[in-house]
């Protein structure tokens, strides 16, 4: 196969990849439209480019030890789903808390680096991330036996297309924080610390 063709089969492939892990419903997704809502485009912009900062990690690992991936997280992955559930139970239970205070004393999310770290963090804990890449890395065998540039091709999609979707639920918080009244955008975020909850114990249930 032609150079050009294979940096774009893999380049595409990494989009694809990409999209895969980032645009089922998630306990981050929810928690980065929530951010949106409470804090507008900026700090929900940062929240996801941690979690495409994350996303693209694993793609790299995967791009680089393939099959090797899957073999090494599967023996913990019980283990990881239990902390990481703990981890986004603890995240919804203060969120919850910090919901019971009058509007104007609650914290407004940093917009800094803080939260990169915060949501790279979170989304480095889902064991899913990395299966998922490894699982399409074996079933890519044009991508696991690409050259350095196509294997940095996959990475640079995987990447793109994560931040892309991640931006585009900030942004869709940032418009519902504008179009909702004060009390509706507390109810909404309710519902999200909830739902994050749920995504918890279905994390617990599959451990």
């Amino acid at each position: 196969m032609r150079p050009t063709l294979q940096w774009m089969n893999a380049l595409a492939a990494g989009i694809v990849a990409g999209l895969a892990v980032a645009v089922p419903l998630g306990a981050i997704g929810v928690l980065i439209v929530d951010l949106g809502v409470r804090g507008g485009f900026r700090p929900a912009f940062l929240a996801g480019l941690g979690t495409a900062l994350a996303d693209g990690a694993y793609a790299t690992l995967a791009a680089v030890a393939g099959v090797a991936v899957g073999a090494w997280m599967r023996p913990a992955e019980g283990s990881i789903r239990l902390v990481a559930a703990a981890v986004l139970a603890a995240v919804a239970v203060a969120g919850l808390l910090a919901l019971r205070r009058p509007a104007a004393r609650r914290a407004v999310p940093p917009a800094d680096h803080r939260l990169v770290g915060r949501f790279l963090g979170l989304t480095a804990i889902n064991p899913a991330t990395a299966v998922t890449f490894a699982g399409l890395m074996i079933g890519l065998p044009a991508v696991a036996h690409a050259s350095g540039a196509g294997k940095a091709a996959f990475v640079i999609g995987a990447f793109g297309a994560s931040l892309a979707w991640q931006s585009t639920l900030a942004g869709g918080g940032a418009l519902m924080r504008h179009g909702l009244p004060p009390r509706a955008r507390t109810w909404t975020s309710v519902a999200g610390r909830l739902l994050v909850l749920a995504l918890a114990a279905r994390l617990v249930m599959g451990a």
